[in-house]
């Protein structure tokens, strides 16, 4: 049945990321919805992040795209361009291969919550914007800009 029991989707807190940089993300939890219905050319993640974190190191995929879709509270989008508040409601596109980093801050008192849609692409090259670091959905690893190892 293709009907999906959120209650019973695992929940993963925190980011991928290595120290220092998950910092950040302490607390934010995905439920990988995609993966609980059997997707593989796309995932979807249902995001809670609590007041004072980030959804992620603002960062650009080479070949992916990725689109949110703001369901509960309200998030501060940043990109190159400045910031834009999403509330319930709002939603943004990230075209792949732009350079243009982004990622969304929850500066409310309250919990957020949001679907993060994007490709799989074996291919593809995360770049974080502000911090030297990125990572190959090859392997998965971080590492920094220049591909040394992240120690």
């Amino acid at each position: 049945m293709p009907r999906i029991d959120v209650a019973n989707v695992p929940q993963h807190e925190g980011s991928g990321y290595p120290a220092p940089f998950d910092a950040v993300c302490f607390g934010r939890i995905r439920q990988r919805l995609g993966d609980a219905g059997g997707l593989t050319g796309f995932g979807v993640n249902l995001m809670h992040l609590p007041p004072g974190k980030w959804s992620s190191q603002r960062h650009w995929h080479s070949h992916e795209d990725e689109f949110v879709y703001v369901l509960d509270g309200e998030l501060v989008l940043v990109e190159d361009e400045g910031e834009t508040l999403l509330r319930a409601g709002d939603c943004a596109a990230f075209p792949k291969g732009t350079g243009n980093g982004h990622h969304m801050i929850n500066r409310s008192s309250r919990f957020a919550v949001y679907l993060e849609v994007g490709a799989r692409v074996h291919e593809d090259l995360t770049t974080c914007s502000d911090v030297d670091m990125m990572s190959a959905n090859a392997d998965g690893r971080f590492v920094h800009k220049d591909g040394s190892p992240i120690a």
